[in-house]
């Protein structure tokens, strides 16, 4: 007998390799994975009847801060400069490791009631943030982030270091969805290529993949080629950080030498246009990217520089960046679904977990009401998904086959609670204001 039965949904999008889009069908699970996909009705602990409902794979935000929840609004009508100047002064003000703890949880929250059910998660006080994603349910993936300086947290290089060497046994004492280790440098324009070359070490040593940013801006591109003669691809290759499985956040602005040396090192991309274009930082060419053989997933950055966590705005305007650069004739539909859920998966190291639903996958799925004006009628489901459905059509989410939003609420934690521990924190940051 199966532990849950996804009944009759209207459509399920699978993002399989076939990309098949199926009508009027059950899903199954069992002990958190699928283990049925028909028209049949397999007999189940639990029935939740989908009619009327879209079932897809939960979205993969694969670049993100969700602590910065916490400054939604805090740094507007700037670029990244100085949106980076403004944020780390309220870091540096509130950012302690409960802070981190409960500006992810908040983040966390978030994520998947909008129907985000992983997500690639670069922030200070990995432990604290990894338990309070946990805390919500959240696919969290989390690792130790690395700076030349002290930084916000206050930690020297061989602190951070000796946190890399500890973070596995701290994973396993969180627990929460399975997440693949990663370690964290934040960026070459802030690791030299001495530092970066001890990480990559550190990563081969471990089996951990890497994550940091690359080429988002014009000017990192400038300061790096000014301080070594290279581009920030390139200073990561030398360093041996290629060497591991790596996703850049961003990209950017990748020249076509950059995006061959990646593809060649199998490195990914985790594109935010929306934190992009908000930041005024450039038009990444997604499709090229894909045709030089990168594996792209979609991102949000974080709330202080894009607003919210919203993949389904992410899918919209990534589409839109694609017409722009291009035409509207280059827009791919079924590739800009496969960026939120299958290439995400893929390129966050749980290609083989997630982000397709396939038999023998990890139950991550979420179920969005298509009984509205604004769903109606259906023509495309693609087009659905990418132009008209939005976060506020997610009623359920599941994540290894744990409901954790049930109705549009949280199973796990009380929304009311969290916003007042939100809105109390905060006040701290008035005297910057």
């Amino acid at each position: 007998m199966l532990d849950l039965l996804i009944k009759n949904a209207r459509y399920a999008v699978t993002s399989n390799a076939k990309d098949e889009i199926l009508e009027g069908v059950s899903i199954g699970i069992t002990d958190g994975k699928i283990a049925y996909i028909g028209s049949d009705s397999p007999e189940a602990k639990v029935i939740y009847d989908a009619t009327d409902k879209l079932v897809s794979p939960g979205l993969i935000n694969s670049h993100t801060h969700l602590g910065m929840s916490l400054l939604r609004g805090w740094a507007e009508g700037v670029n990244l400069q100085g949106f980076l100047e403004r944020v780390w002064a309220a870091e540096g003000a509130i950012m302690d490791e409960a802070t981190c703890e409960l500006g992810t949880e908040l983040g966390a929250l978030e994520a998947l009631l909008s129907g985000t059910t992983t997500t690639m998660d670069m922030y200070l006080n990995p432990v604290a943030t990894h338990r309070g994603a946990v805390r919500v349910g959240l696919r969290h993936i989390a690792g130790p982030i690395f700076f030349d300086f002290p930084g916000l947290d206050g930690l020297q290089w061989n602190q951070r270091i000796e946190r890399a060497h500890q973070w596995p046994a701290e994973l396993a004492k969180i627990g929460g969805p399975y997440i693949p280790t990663y370690f964290m440098p934040h960026s070459t324009y802030t690791d030299s290529p001495e530092n970066l070359t001890e990480v990559a070490a550190i990563a081969k040593e471990l089996g951990a993949r890497i994550h940091l940013h690359v080429s988002e801006t014009e000017a990192e591109n400038v300061d790096v080629q000014s301080r070594y003669g290279k581009s920030p691809t390139e200073v990561c290759r030398d360093a041996g950080i290629l060497d591991v499985p790596t996703i850049f956040g961003h990209g950017v602005h990748l020249s076509d030498s950059d995006m061959k040396i990646a593809a060649s090192k199998g490195s990914s991309v985790g594109h935010c246009p929306g934190s992009n274009l908000k930041l005024g930082s450039g038009l990444a060419r997604f499709n090229d990217m894909r045709k030089a053989g990168i594996t792209v997933g979609l991102g949000t950055d974080s709330c202080s520089s894009s607003n919210d966590l919203d993949m389904f705005s992410v899918m919209r305007m990534a589409a839109h960046v694609v017409a722009l650069r291009q035409s509207p004739a280059d827009v791919d539909l079924t590739s800009i679904v496969r960026a939120a859920t299958i290439e995400a998966a893929k390129a966050v190291g749980l290609g083989d977990r997630v982000g397709s639903i396939e038999i023998g996958k990890e139950a991550d799925l979420i179920a969005l009401d298509l009984h509205a004006a604004h769903l109606t009628p259906v023509h495309d489901v693609n087009a659905l998904l990418v132009f008209a459905a939005g976060r506020g059509d997610v009623t359920d989410v599941w994540v290894a086959g744990d409901q954790v939003v049930a109705k549009r609420a949280s199973t796990k934690i009380d929304l009311t609670d969290l916003i007042n521990r939100v809105n109390l924190r905060i006040k701290a940051l008035e005297p910057l204001k």
